[in-house]
């Protein structure tokens, strides 16, 4: 079963899983490769002048249903705990509610659970696309009005009764984008742009029906907000950070796309809009980074 944001392969991990964050802290050895690798990505980052980027990681392992990355939110360069800090909704397990949340590169990039290590996707979007979204990642208010009252993993993307941390990010987009009424429901005016302006949901279809019952004993996950059609035709319309890339590169065509890849203490970059191979094998227009040798002594 398809849970955008927060688990898959439920038999792998051994147990239900219940925010969009890993379960337990990271230990110190990935704690420290994700320290290496935020470096990295700031200086990065510090060479294009974009003042946001969507960022995207691999929370959880969700290749069995071609998705890399399943947890997305949004980086601000100018931000008042530090540059490039990661705005973004995530579960809140002991209140049960969805919450938005800031945190810094490094511990959004310890959240990954790539077998490689920290895989990243930012996209940054052009210079007017980019000013507005920066500008509403920094607004409190705005954020608060677009949170949902409840979370589900595989919230449908045009309904506003469930919310994930994707559509989250989508709706604080529409609203940068298209603008909110000072009046109203902000979700719904968000979702009504979105549909306006050609939004395309990831479709996950539900290949093996017999996994379909476990929903009802895992309380994030829900079915009360998908049209019945789809219900019956066994698939998920959800919002999931390819959903999110590819409407940023259609409403900024100029946008730039850069990935970060790490195999054993190198830091594969590629720019450009064709994924790297799952293996992290760089290509011939790549960088490689070492990411030993960038550390400075002691």
């Amino acid at each position: 079963m398809a849970l955008a944001c927060s688990a898959a392969l439920v038999a792998r991990a051994g147990s239900w899983p219940q925010t969009c964050e890993a379960s337990t802290a990271p230990e110190a050895a990935r704690l420290a490769q994700a320290l290496r690798v935020a470096a990295a990505v700031r200086q990065e980052l510090a060479r294009h002048d974009a003042p946001v980027a969507l960022v995207a990681r691999a929370g959880l392992d969700l290749r069995l249903f071609g998705q890399r990355y399943s947890h997305a939110g949004l980086s601000v360069r100018a931000h008042p705990d530090g540059a490039w800090t990661v705005r973004q909704l995530y579960f809140a397990c002991d209140e049960g509610r969805p919450r938005v949340f800031d945190q810094g590169l490094a511990a959004f990039l310890a959240g990954n659970e790539a077998a490689h290590g920290p895989q990243l996707v930012v996209v940054l979007p052009g210079p007017a696309a980019s000013r507005a979204l920066a500008q509403a990642a920094r607004d409190d208010a705005l954020a608060l009005r677009l949170l949902g009252a409840s979370y589900s993993a595989n919230a449908h993307a045009f309904s506003v009764r469930h919310q994930n941390c994707n559509q989250w990010v989508a709706e604080l987009m529409a609203a940068a984008w298209g603008g909110v009424a000072a009046a109203g429901d902000a979700r719904e005016q968000a979702q009504a742009w979105l549909r306006t302006q050609g939004f395309e949901p990831t479709v996950f279809g539900l290949a093996w029906p017999p996994l379909r019952p476990l929903a009802a004993f895992v309380r994030w996950v829900r079915e009360d907000d998908h049209p019945q059609e789809d219900l019956l035709a066994w698939r998920y319309r959800v919002v999931m950070p390819q959903s999110l890339e590819r409407f940023v590169r259609q409403v900024e065509p100029r946008s730039k796309r850069i990935e970060f890849c790490l195999r054993e203490s190198q830091l594969v970059v590629r720019e450009g809009w064709e994924p790297l191979q799952e293996t992290c094998t760089p290509g011939p227009d790549d960088r490689v980074i070492d990411l030993l040798a960038s550390v400075a002594p002691g």
